[in-house]
């Protein structure tokens, strides 16, 4: 939950994950497969404690993080307007991308992210890493290669784009 809370860009709102072997909230709102996991599902719900909006898609479904924000934004503007403002904030003033070279589009908590950088540093390959949380034109680059998809970690190999950690690419690319 947490990585899901921190490609959110630093949500503010109260978080609930429940799995096996506990689920009791899963099966409460009807989610809880038979073998003990979940499908994907966001509930949000209001302060009064109302189900404002349920989104459930396959466990290995990404639900859109775009339309979670309209709902939360239609169900609370005011804290909408000002997780924008802090966000603006914080956002780095200078966000060009770097050229040539090889550049990983990736975030701190993504594991396939981590296998990455120790697969460069074993090879002893140098790269230039970006966060695509905390850079809005990454994360936009990101969408454009993947038709969308903000897939981490993605590799721009002088110009090259390879998806996701493709090992036996980056090999072709880099050690060839």
């Amino acid at each position: 939950m947490q990585a899901w809370a921190e490609s959110l860009g630093g949500i503010t709102y109260p978080l609930l994950s429940d799995f096996w072997p506990h689920g009791e909230i899963a099966q409460k709102f009807g989610v809880l497969r038979a073998d003990g996991r979940t499908e994907r599902a966001i509930f949000i719900v209001d302060k009064a404690g109302i189900i404002q909006y349920i989104d459930i898609h396959d466990i290995d479904e990404q639900p859109d993080n775009k339309i979670l924000f309209a709902e939360l934004e239609r169900l609370d503007p005011e804290a909408a307007k000002r997780a924008r403002e802090q966000k603006a904030e914080q956002a780095p003033v200078h966000e060009d991308l770097p050229r040539g070279g090889v550049v990983m589009y990736c975030n701190k908590w993504c594991p396939a992210c981590r296998r990455a950088r120790t697969w460069f540093e074993n090879n002893n390959i140098d790269y230039t890493e970006i966060d695509v949380t905390r850079f809005a034109k990454a994360a936009e680059q990101v969408r454009q290669w993947t038709g969308g998809n903000l897939t981490t970690p993605t590799f721009d190999v002088n110009g090259t784009i390879v998806v996701d950690y493709n090992v036996q690419r980056l090999h072709e690319l880099l050690l060839e």
